[in-house]
């Protein structure tokens, strides 16, 4: 029952972001699909937002960590 409040965090944290990247992938792929030229303009700017919204889930891991 003591790991309950860090569970409860990490998986609350995480959930957005999982989305968000599953989002961001997706919708990069369709641009891809229609456009496969601008692959070279989408695929770093999918990979940035990809990374800041792991961030996000990296800091609810640290919270859950500290409690």
């Amino acid at each position: 029952m003591e790991n309950l409040p860090s569970a409860i965090a990490i998986a609350v944290g995480s959930i957005a972001p999982a989305i968000g990247i599953g989002l961001i992938g997706m919708k990069a792929m369709e641009a891809i699909g229609r456009n496969p030229d601008a692959q070279s303009k989408i695929l770093p700017a999918m990979l940035l937002g990809m990374a800041f919204a792991e961030a996000i889930a990296i800091y609810a891991l640290v919270i859950a960590f500290t409690k």
